[in-house]
């Protein structure tokens, strides 16, 4: 299993929270591509449910990761 920028980001909209199958649902549901279904289908399934995709995964670049100081323009 792996993530990517582009593949996390399939899930953004994605009616959090949401169990395993739930996000399964939606992916296929959204068109997305088959690596996301996979990626989703190799997580453990405890019955945990994801509050956001950094749930997923951890390393999911957030809005404030993008940020930068305007007014030094």
């Amino acid at each position: 299993m792996y993530w990517t920028l582009e593949l996390a980001s399939k899930l953004e909209d994605a009616p959090w929270p949401a169990t395993k199958d739930e996000l399964i649902d939606y992916a296929q549901r959204s068109g997305a591509p088959l690596t996301v279904i996979e990626n989703l289908q190799e997580m453990e399934d405890e019955g945990e449910i994801y509050e956001c995709i950094e749930d997923i995964w951890p390393d999911y670049p957030s809005k404030e990761d993008f940020f930068f100081n305007e007014e030094e323009y």
